[in-house]
């Protein structure tokens, strides 16, 4: 069954998903599918490429040519059915991701200020409850302080 987390309190939710990315692409031994609209692909797609002078996070878009799919740690895609591969999906969409079930882990990233994105994960929250999912939770704002 597909390990559940939401990230909540999120100060900027497309930054941390980034920050995310980087993380799991260090470790090096998982890959990432980032599911969401085009708008929000469009806009985290550079802010991959360029996190900081000396590194990026290495990605492609779902659209790209199939090798380069295979090959990348990371995907962007609007629809997590066409990932090549089913290690941890990052959910940006408001609402349940199609296909979440495939992979190993689904995590959820919840903004701090924004009430609507709240509202829709809580409606994410409990239909995965209802499904009888083990959900966790991580309160990014008891992290910082």
């Amino acid at each position: 069954m597909t390990e559940i987390a939401f990230h909540f309190n999120a100060p900027d939710k497309l930054a941390y998903a980034c920050r995310f990315a980087r993380k799991l692409l260090r470790a090096g031994d998982l890959r990432l599918a980032i599911a969401g609209p085009v708008e929000l692909l469009d806009q985290i797609d550079p802010m991959l490429w360029n996190m900081a002078a000396h590194d990026f996070v290495a990605h492609c878009r779902g659209d790209s040519d199939p090798a380069l799919l295979e090959a990348s740690p990371i995907v962007l895609l609007p629809d997590p059915r066409q990932s090549p591969h089913h290690d941890v999906l990052l959910n940006l969409w408001d609402q349940v991701p199609p296909g979440f079930d495939r992979f190993t882990r689904l995590i959820e990233v919840v903004g701090l200020h924004d009430e609507a994105d709240r509202q829709h994960a809580r409606t994410r929250w409990r239909h995965y409850a209802q499904h009888g999912y083990a959900l966790i939770r991580h309160d990014l704002e008891q992290k910082v302080s």
